[in-house]
């Protein structure tokens, strides 16, 4: 690849990557919020509730094309984990990838996520052939460092070519899966296939998606990004990424907490208004 002088001519300059970018916990958008008030009474609040005069667009999406409609649910469910998998065919062939649609945790006990994978003729996925053929692979979470390495194993590349190689990561070896996991993630979860799930069209025999389910067998955590306990990680240390529609990855800024209320409190507030 070339170097990079400058934006494309007509797009507006970017400012610089800011390595040195803390996570930080802030108060909550409104900490004076109490039970039944609904929208913060805040400038914040007050805007939201203001911009309800623009109105809603509607689509039914019965009747919205599936370009479309990829465009609509990738700018709005966001932001999204970045699902980044290595696999290995029946022969043994490796294969890694990075997909946009959703990573989710879908159960604790046992422990499952989630990966789905959008089909297309013209674009096989082999990761999702080769979970389906081999009933292993490994999600790899990915963080800002190698961002770009992850990204371009996104590339159609020809089938003899690696994208270990395209993105000059290094595998190392699973402890209970063959697929080897990327050894500069912070996180890596070793699967075995769980179910599996074809999505269809309305009226069409042709998926258009399936829904892999995982169990996770191993996790592997750097202790560099473990907090004291050293059973969670620091989200400030991770520095994770998502997606949030187009070609648009996202970062962790800030966050704030909020205390999951008790029903006791919440409902001497409730008989108090009554």
């Amino acid at each position: 690849m070339g170097s990079n002088s400058g934006p494309p001519s007509g797009k507006p300059k970017l400012a610089p990557f800011a390595e040195v970018h803390p996570f930080r916990l802030t108060e909550p958008p409104n900490a004076r919020w109490k039970v039944g008030d609904g929208l913060s009474n805040t400038s914040l609040g007050k805007k939201w509730k203001n911009d309800e005069k623009q109105g809603w667009k509607t689509w039914e999406m019965a009747k919205t094309s599936p370009s479309d409609a990829t465009q609509i649910l990738n700018s709005t469910v966001i932001p999204r984990p970045i699902a980044f998998v290595s696999t290995l065919s029946t022969e043994n062939s490796p294969n890694l990838a990075p997909f946009r649609y959703d990573l989710c945790l879908v159960s604790y006990n046992p422990p499952i996520i989630s990966v789905s994978f959008r089909l297309a003729p013209r674009q096989p996925k082999n990761t999702r052939d080769n979970i389906l053929a081999t009933k292993e692979f490994v999600v790899n979470l990915i963080s800002e460092p190698f961002i770009e390495a992850a990204n371009e194993t996104s590339v159609e590349a020809p089938a003899n070519v690696s994208e270990w190689d395209v993105s000059g990561l290094t595998q190392e070896s699973s402890v209970h899966v063959k697929p080897p996991r990327v050894k500069e993630s912070a996180v890596s979860l070793e699967c075995e296939l769980f179910h599996s799930q074809d999505i269809f069209p309305d009226g069409i025999m042709v998926p258009s998606a399936t829904l892999i389910l995982g169990r996770v067998k191993y996790v592997h955590v750097r202790n560099s990004v473990l907090q004291p306990d050293g059973l969670r990680a620091d989200p400030a240390k991770l520095r994770p990424t998502s997606r949030i529609g187009g070609q648009t990855y996202a970062r962790l800024g800030e966050g704030f907490d909020l205390k999951r209320p008790e029903w006791s409190c919440v409902k001497q507030v409730l008989r108090a208004k009554l």
